[in-house]
């Protein structure tokens, strides 16, 4: 399993919204029994299945390495992941704004099912909205 440290600094060089998870905080999430971790050199995915149910927690690649098939590849293995635990839908939160992520998730099946106004704070305090995208598995 790689280092909870490593995966915190991918996790802080992708985000700012949300804001970038600690390596405590992964390290719980990975401490529940029903979170998964799904990971390569330079970028991971966490997920969670539940009760017939898959969330996708979090998916983080490198900026210097998107565009290369890497997190449509985490996202591939996260539905492969929870089925193999059960799940007979998936779902996962964006934020509104974030195209090139909402584009990874339309092309791997998800479609919008909910909006949550104000579920992410940035940096300047600004409250932005969040997407709920779902699919069946």
């Amino acid at each position: 399993m790689p280092d909870v440290a490593e995966l915190a600094s991918i996790h802080a060089a992708c985000f700012t919204l949300p804001r970038p998870w600690s390596a405590p905080e992964i390290r719980a999430l990975l401490d529940s029994p029903h979170v998964f971790l799904l990971s390569e050199s330079d970028g991971f995915l966490l997920g969670r299945a539940v009760a017939g149910e898959a969330e996708l927690l979090t998916l983080a690649v490198l900026p210097t390495t998107q565009g290369r098939g890497l997190g449509g590849r985490l996202v591939q293995g996260f539905l492969s992941a929870a089925q193999a635990r059960a799940a007979t839908t998936a779902f996962l939160e964006v934020a509104a704004g974030n195209d090139t992520a909402i584009r990874l998730y339309e092309r791997a099946g998800f479609a919008q099912t909910g909006h949550r106004k104000g579920y992410y704070t940035a940096p300047d305090g600004q409250r932005l909205d969040a997407l709920i995208l779902s699919r069946t598995l």
